[in-house]
């Protein structure tokens, strides 16, 4: 599990790109961008708190006491962005928010499986 959620921690920490360029990271993700110093903001926060989610993932792969949380949390946060993207029919799946959608989706699955099964083997 200490690589899938490595790996998963680095793809996740990528959002920290909207951050930084949060015009271009709408652009990508939705093929949209929003005008304004809120939806600046907005966006920026958005990436910074994603990027949380991957660097817990990250502190998770090296810490397992702290995995249960950590799984739940991003669970959680996958689960919300696809049911939100997906609420929008397909107007986003052409775009980076489709592929953010398809990994996040095997993310959750994996997580998911670890939560119920996983720690039951690893408690043997």
């Amino acid at each position: 599990m200490k690589w899938v959620m490595l790996v998963s921690g680095v793809l996740t920490c990528t959002m920290l790109f909207a951050a930084v360029a949060p015009q271009a990271a709408l652009q990508s993700t939705f093929g949209e961008s929003v005008e304004g110093a809120v939806a600046e903001i907005v966006t920026r926060n958005w990436g910074v708190l994603i990027a949380l989610v991957g660097a817990m993932l990250i502190y998770g792969a090296f810490r397992p006491a702290v995995r249960p949380l950590v799984l739940t949390v991003a669970v959680l946060s996958k689960l919300a962005f696809i049911g939100l993207i997906l609420g929008h029919g397909t107007r986003f799946l052409h775009y980076q928010a489709g592929v953010a959608c398809a990994v996040d989706s095997a993310m959750v699955l994996l997580f998911v499986t670890y939560l119920f099964f996983g720690r039951q083997v690893v408690a043997r």
